[in-house]
């Protein structure tokens, strides 16, 4: 992987953790370090289930795969904040 694909990872990441964090109701108890690394894997996760469905190389803006990724950002999020509660 070239720095440009880590860099794009860490932006897209980003952005898929904040629209997953804003998905939760309430406060979360986890910081934007974790937000950003759940982002990552719930992009990656999300390709690979929207490729697994078919729907990811669309024309036009895949927005079936944004679901998907932000979907599984959310549940990350609200699970690492449950354990971060408890513990």
């Amino acid at each position: 992987m070239e720095i440009s694909g880590i860099i794009s990872a860490i932006i897209i990441g980003i952005v898929i953790g904040v629209l997953g964090r804003l998905a939760v109701p309430g406060r979360q108890h986890i910081g934007i370090l974790w937000t950003i690394v759940i982002g990552i894997v719930a992009a990656l996760i999300g390709s690979a289930l929207a490729a697994a469905l078919g729907v990811a190389d669309t024309k036009g803006v895949d927005w079936i795969e944004w679901l998907i990724q932000i979907a599984l950002a959310a549940v990350g999020v609200a699970a690492l904040s449950r354990v971060k509660v408890r513990g």
